[in-house]
């Protein structure tokens, strides 16, 4: 049976300190310009020979919330309440600010992302708040009273709920002066941007196609391109955002729905000698994408946004020498260390404001869910849709 907050809270009323000695070594580094640097040193007593406590004054949590729950799939959004839940060792309570609905929720709420939950659940996959409570572990305890961007394990509930339980490894601390909001969108397209121009910059092309452009993660990767010295084609749907692209300085804008979008992509692809075609609709389009390449060249999928399945004519891969390849967040993610992590978040956070910008269409409370995914599905390109249990 899960514990109670009440008795979680009272845990926490003391906690045993170890003492902890430290002394400054002075250490000269002229090969690095510094005259002195001070290095820590720790010795660390044993804990049952020098113990004290200290009292902690704990924190109120309420034992039931208010979430969003998916009862079947591909089935309506609801709100209701439930028990708050309590972090297992290792995992933190936060208290969320907001949660946006990304394409990758739109999968998950199909059935046909890369994982799913038992029923009902809670969905959402990133959001932002402050760390209430730790079920221990150095790294949790330090996250405590800490603004941060988060998301979800696969084995709890998701982010669009009052307060969720998560690694500490899956949030990403924020200074305290951040604007909770913006974060809410710090990991998915923000990350997802930076990877994908890291993944161009280390193969060596300077100029890329990617679909989906008029998108929030379309719109960062031509921001985030101009600043790492990647060149990002866009692939719109609609002649108005090919307008709006052109403000953010685009070029050589695509627009599927022109009826020399085939031949137009072809020449595009020759001239700018682009051989790396990032597609986040997949579909009909991937297949386009393949034909019109050059020998050689890789479509890296990384988003299904046409709910459809990618075509591929055989003869492309076997005969020109193309590929295509997948990219998932998560993978690249795992790849990283705390440290590295750490810095990602970081590097994220001053970029919010311009390069890695998202605009809001809409701050939606709990009890609208469903309004809000339907506004989100109508216009996915507008701005993002904001859960918040407050509006």
């Amino acid at each position: 049976m899960a514990e109670s907050v009440d008795a979680l809270v009272s845990k926490t009323n003391e906690v045993t300190l170890v003492p902890v000695r430290v002394r400054l070594r002075v250490q000269k580094l002229r090969s690095f310009g510094l005259r002195f640097l001070f290095i820590p040193h720790f010795s660390v007593f044993r804990p049952y020979k020098f113990p004290f406590t200290l009292k902690l004054n704990p924190v109120q949590l309420p034992t039931q919330m208010n979430a969003i729950f998916q009862d079947a799939v591909s089935g309506p959004l609801t709100a209701r309440t439930c028990p708050v839940p309590v972090p297992k060792p290792g995992q933190v309570l936060i208290k969320m600010e907001a949660a946006p609905i990304n394409p990758s929720d739109l999968y998950f709420l199909e059935g046909t992302y890369k994982f799913t939950k038992p029923y009902p659940c809670i969905p959402g996959l990133e959001g932002s708040g402050v760390v209430v409570a730790s079920g221990g572990g150095w790294y949790a305890n330090w996250l405590v009273g800490k603004k941060v961007g988060c998301s979800c394990l696969i084995t709890e509930g998701g982010t669009w709920a009052e307060y969720m339980v998560t690694s500490p490894q899956l949030c990403v601390p924020l200074g305290q002066d951040a604007d909770l909001e913006k974060a809410a969108m710090l990991l998915v397209n923000p990350l997802t941007a930076i990877a994908l121009l890291e993944i161009a910059k280390k193969g060596g092309h300077s100029t890329v196609i990617n679909t989906a452009g008029a998108s929030a993660l379309g719109k960062m990767m031509i921001r985030m391109g101009q600043q790492v010295g990647v060149t990002v084609i866009p692939v719109v749907r609609r002649e108005a955002q090919v307008t709006e692209l052109e403000a953010l300085g685009a070029k050589h804008i695509l627009n599927s729905s022109d009826p020399n979008f085939r031949k137009a992509l072809r020449e595009t692809l020759k001239s700018q000698k682009i051989t790396l075609l990032m597609d986040a609709v997949a579909g009909e389009m991937t297949q386009h994408l393949l034909t019109a390449s050059p020998s050689g060249s890789t479509v890296l999928l990384y988003g299904a946004m046409s709910n459809a399945l990618a075509g591929i004519d055989p003869g492309s891969i076997i005969f020109n020498r193309k590929s295509v390849t997948g990219f998932y967040l998560t993978d690249w993610l795992a790849k990283k260390n705390l440290a590295q992590i750490y810095l990602l978040g970081r590097r994220v956070q001053k970029l919010l404001d311009h390069e890695l910008k998202t605009d809001i269409h809409a701050r939606v409370p709990f009890q609208d869910a469903q309004k809000g995914l339907e506004l989100y599905r109508a216009n996915m390109t507008t701005g993002k849709i904001l859960f918040k249990p407050v509006v």
